[in-house]
């Protein structure tokens, strides 16, 4: 999600071409919209993930579970 993020603010860093006219431009200017509009919700996504992860470590939520249940082949070996 970072290097998407990371892609998208280069887009939008990316300089309007000055010689583009009319509908080129405004088109260039409407994809930069878009891409800022994505990049922000993705932003604001991966900062509540980050959130929910961190309040879960806190309140213990998070463990690492082991499955010590057989794979496929010990599951079928009868």
């Amino acid at each position: 999600m970072e290097v998407a993020i990371n892609n998208m603010i280069d887009e939008i860093r990316k300089p309007v071409d000055p010689d583009a006219g009319g509908s080129q431009r405004k088109a260039e200017l409407q994809a930069i919209k878009i891409t800022a509009t994505d990049a922000r919700e993705l932003l604001q996504e991966r900062q509540r993930l980050e959130q929910m992860v961190k309040e879960l470590r806190q309140t213990g939520g998070i463990t690492e579970q082991s499955d010590f249940s057989g794979g496929f082949a010990e599951k079928f070996s009868k």
